[in-house]
Parts: C-alpha cells; sequence; structure tokens
C-alpha cells in the first residue's frame, strides 16, 4: 500500500462523519457531497505528516469550504430571496441504515434544517460545529475571521433562534406514526374536527414546489389553515400512491403517481400533536434524491 492509498483509507474513515457536517451546514446533499470531495482534494495536495488530529483537521476544512459555499449562496440574490426546503433523507418506515443515521444523528429534521436556513452564514457556522460537534471556539474564530469570544457569540445567537423556533420531536416512533396515520385518516375522510385534534395550535406548514412554479413555496400558520389546506390537497390525491416512510428519521410519508416521485412529507410531532408539516413537491429535486424504500 503505497502513501496514497494509505491517507485515502484514512479519508473515508472520516466520509461519514464529514457528510454529516456538510449536511446540516448546507441543507443538500449533492451539495455536502461536492464538500466532502473538496475536502479530500485538500487533504490530497497537503503535508498529512504535520497533521496531529486528522479527524479535528478535517472537520474545519469541510466547515470552511461550507462556509464559502453559503456565502456564494447567499450572494446570489436571485436565490436567497427564494425560500427552499432542505434535501429530505428518506428511508423505509423500519428503519435507517448505518449512513443515514450518522447524517440524522440528534434529531436533525427538516424544521430543524429550515431554522439553521435563516441564520448568517457565520452563525449557521459556529452553531454547527461547536454545538452539533463540540469544535472548539478556538478552532472555529479563524474560519469566521473573529476572536474566540465572538464566535461564542455568534453560537449563542443561532442557539436562542434553534431554540425558540426548531420544535423537538417525540422520540417514539409508534406514537409519531399513530398520530400521522390520524391526520392522514381524518383528511381522507374530510373530517375537520378530527384533524384539529392531531394539530398544534400553532402548526406550520411548508411545502416547497420548486422555484419554477408560481408560488413554488407556501407557508400557513394554525390548526384550522392547516385543516382546510389538508382537505383541500386531499382532492389532488386521490391518483397518488402513498408509503409511510422515515423523513430524516421522523415519521413521514412518500407519495407516488405513476411510479414517480410526487412528494415527500415529514411531520414534526410533540407532546403528540404535529407542530410541523413539510412538503417536498418539487419533481426535478426528487428525481435527484435517493427515494429507495426496500
Amino acid at each position: 500500500m503505497n502513501e496514497h492509498e494509505f491517507l485515502a483509507g484514512r479519508f473515508e474513515a472520516y466520509r461519514g462523519h464529514l457528510r454529516a457536517v456538510a449536511y446540516r451546514m448546507l441543507g443538500s446533499l449533492s451539495e455536502a457531497d461536492d464538500a466532502v470531495q473538496e475536502a479530500w482534494l485538500r487533504l490530497s495536495r497537503s503535508d498529512s505528516g504535520e497533521v496531529e488530529n486528522l479527524g479535528g483537521w478535517l472537520t474545519t476544512v469541510v466547515g470552511r469550504v461550507c462556509l464559502d459555499m453559503l456565502r456564494t449562496r447567499t450572494s446570489r440574490r436571485e436565490e436567497s430571496l427564494e425560500a427552499r426546503l432542505p434535501d429530505p433523507v428518506v428511508s423505509p418506515a423500519d428503519g435507517l441504515d448505518p449512513e443515514q443515521a450518522a447524517l440524522v444523528a440528534d434529531s436533525v429534521g427538516l424544521a430543524l434544517l429550515v431554522v439553521l436556513e435563516s441564520l448568517t452564514p457565520t452563525e449557521r457556522l459556529a452553531f454547527v460545529l461547536h454545538d452539533m460537534f463540540a469544535v472548539p471556539f478556538e478552532e472555529i474564530a479563524p474560519l469566521v475571521g473573529r476572536s474566540p469570544d465572538a464566535a461564542r457569540q455568534l453560537a449563542s445567537r443561532a442557539r436562542r433562534r434553534v431554540r425558540g423556533s426548531a420544535p423537538v420531536p417525540d422520540p417514539d416512533l409508534a406514537r409519531q406514526r399513530a398520530v400521522v396515520d390520524a391526520f392522514v385518516a381524518a383528511s381522507h375522510r374530510g373530517d375537520f374536527g378530527a384533524l384539529l385534534e392531531v394539530l398544534d395550535p400553532d402548526v406550520v406548514l411548508r411545502a416547497d414546489h420548486g422555484a419554477l412554479l408560481a408560488g413554488g413555496w407556501t407557508e400557513i400558520h394554525g390548526a384550522a389553515n392547516v385543516a382546510g389546506q389538508a382537505l383541500t390537497f386531499r382532492r389532488h390525491a386521490a391518483a397518488a400512491t402513498s408509503r409511510p416512510a422515515l423523513v430524516n428519521g421522523v415519521a413521514g410519508i412518500v407519495n407516488t403517481v405513476d411510479g414517480r416521485p410526487a412528494s415527500v412529507l415529514s411531520f414534526t410531532i410533540t407532546n403528540g400533536r404535529i407542530v410541523a408539516i413539510d412538503i417536498l413537491a418539487d419533481l426535478d429535486r426528487l428525481d435527484q434524491l435517493d427515494l429507495a424504500m426496500d
């Protein structure tokens, strides 16, 4: 085994971790893979013999790459003004494989990723690296061009926003599925009252139909409004085939029409009620995701 093969093997041992960092930073599976690949290129061009902590070094490299990608993204006004649902991680209802589990560990649901999208790039970096991966502020500071105390303040601001806006899902998947099934059954029956029973009064529904579609982003607040929208959706659901799934580790649904993915729904359930419904219905993006359910 030559030196390059040895280094590649060491890098592969960290790939899953690095992809999890990049996914939390970017909310895009394809961009996360690009960031990890860029980290490998930088490692292969560096003097790796002088790197004492390869895992920590790679984590900060991926953080820097993602920060640059976020800054580029937000500098494009046509993108920064368009709301976009992060890529979902979809798996069969009976469980996640190890790679998927690493991606969505620590309740990294779509509702949390939506909140992370609202942070500035430097706030997101400080929060993700410190709060999710325990990177010291002394190592984060050079990435954001601030002092360690200033980096700590970035993470603190992000933390307050996350705690105030990102609901923590109930851990019991069986209970989650029962609530989702009750919601679906009430929708099919057209039972407005039963829908209200499973919806939190402050529930939010977000639907991403794609930037090319007029009215591509929909956001609806309040149980009565979301229940009304669910009854409207029911009229278009007759042709769809629905399958239970895990979406970012929580109860969800994958709808297909004539065998093609039509939408992915994620339900965040807290204290036995639905507090968030996130729907990706952008057909082009759905075609690019791995939605294998077998």
